[in-house]
């Protein structure tokens, strides 16, 4: 049995390129599709989920490196000739389907790859190749658009699949000639062939067919299907120091591994004078739980286990300001999905003329604001959820 390519057969290497693809594909379809139907409201349910969609993705990797190497490989090899060149509909129709797979072998996990890298947290690549790519940036976005564009392809590969086999079962039971046998193991007696005569017309058709396809996913909605959560308008606040620029910014973990997100949408009415006395002022932030955008778990922090958007649109910091020793305090209460906490939040300031940074952090346990109840294993989703606090604010005409 020869190793490479003749004009009749082809060789060991091929053939084990070939059924390496379709053990990888035909065990990553399903993983994705149960994975992506599975629930995820307890501890076990998150944990096997998280875990599927581990496997699916380091399959991914896993088939893109394949493909490209079988692509090379491919490049130097002479393809058998067609056994039934006379079927021209038919030939068109099996190269045709041919150019779609080898497209899709590389598109599929590519799209995955890249929307993985592009986001934050949730299930991570088995191997040892980091959460990122290069040149790729953390936008949700662009996450959105690899998704959907993930989705499209992943239907036209699983179409193509289809097809390729019902045509190999053709071959095998209807025709009953030599197809399989020339890409099975061992020794087979094979009609000799003319080798394979190259054609533009089923690579330029199977890209017609992905760039119609993508663009009825644009049309539909399909490149930005990702969920979001109805944001809630917030109302105008008066304030002794107007906010010009901010960020309210947490940092979870899960699986073992941080996420970071930051709300969208606040207001902070903030009262301040250095020389007030004990009791330098007061602020009132409030923040539209809607507006959290945290990766690839912004969803789930929605449901009502979580923050319940539906349920508590905002979330409401009010706290009396202090100076402490070297920095300032706002001291007052949390209230999170209806739960109210005591904190206190160390901040820096910088008053110059009329403008103000201030800058500050907080460790919170989500448990205390009902956050998370039914995930009780830290290694899922960790208790501490750490706030970084930045912000530009000019004093208010009076």
């Amino acid at each position: 049995m020869p190793i490479t390519n003749t004009t009749d057969a082809y060789g060991t290497i091929t053939k084990t390129f070939h059924w390496l693809t379709a053990l990888l594909i035909l065990t990553i379809i399903p993983l994705g599709a149960i994975a992506n139907r599975l629930p995820f409201e307890t501890d076990a349910q998150l944990a096997l989920k998280a875990q599927l969609f581990s496997f699916h993705k380091t399959l991914g990797v896993m088939v893109f490196a394949v493909a490209l190497m079988r692509i090379l490989w491919a490049m130097t090899q002479p393809k058998p000739g067609e056994l039934h060149p006379e079927r021209t509909v038919e030939t068109f129709l099996a190269n045709l389907v041919h150019w779609l797979l080898y497209i899709s072998l590389i598109a599929v996990p590519l799209t995955g790859w890249i929307h993985h890298a592009s986001t934050a947290g949730f299930a991570p690549i088995l191997l040892p190749i980091g959460q990122d790519l290069p040149l790729i940036p953390k936008d949700e976005t662009l996450s959105e658009l690899f998704a959907g564009l993930h989705w499209i392809w992943s239907k036209i590969m699983v179409g193509a699949i289809l097809l390729h086999i019902a045509g190999a079962l053709k071959h095998a039971f209807v025709d009953k000639d030599a197809t399989f046998g020339r890409m099975w193991f061992g020794r087979t007696n094979l009609p000799e062939t003319a080798g394979h005569a190259g054609s533009r017309v089923a690579p330029v058709a199977a890209i017609v067919i992905y760039a119609l396809a993508t663009g009825a996913g644009a049309a539909t909605g399909i490149l930005g299907h990702a969920e979001t959560t109805e944001g809630t308008e917030l109302a105008d606040v008066a304030s002794d120091w107007t906010v010009q620029d901010g960020t309210i910014a947490l940092t979870i973990t899960q699986l073992g591994s941080p996420v970071s997100g930051t709300f969208e949408d606040w207001t902070a009415a903030i009262n301040f004078d250095p020389d007030a006395g004990e009791i330098l002022g007061d602020v009132t932030t409030t923040i539209a739980i809607g507006s959290l955008q945290l990766g690839s778990v912004t969803s789930q922090a929605m449901g009502a286990d979580f923050f319940d958007a539906a349920a508590f649109p905002t979330a409401e910091f009010q706290a009396n300001i202090t100076a402490g020793e070297s920095d300032y305090l706002a001291t007052g209460t949390l209230t999170i999905k209806g739960n109210a906490v005591p904190v206190t939040l160390p901040f820096t300031l910088d008053i110059t003329d009329d403008q103000a940074a201030m800058a500050g952090t907080l460790s919170l346990d989500r448990r205390d604001f009902g956050i998370g109840q039914s995930v009780g294993d830290e290694s899922n989703l960790g208790f501490g959820v750490d706030v970084e606090i930045n912000l530009t604010a000019t004093r208010s005409d009076t």
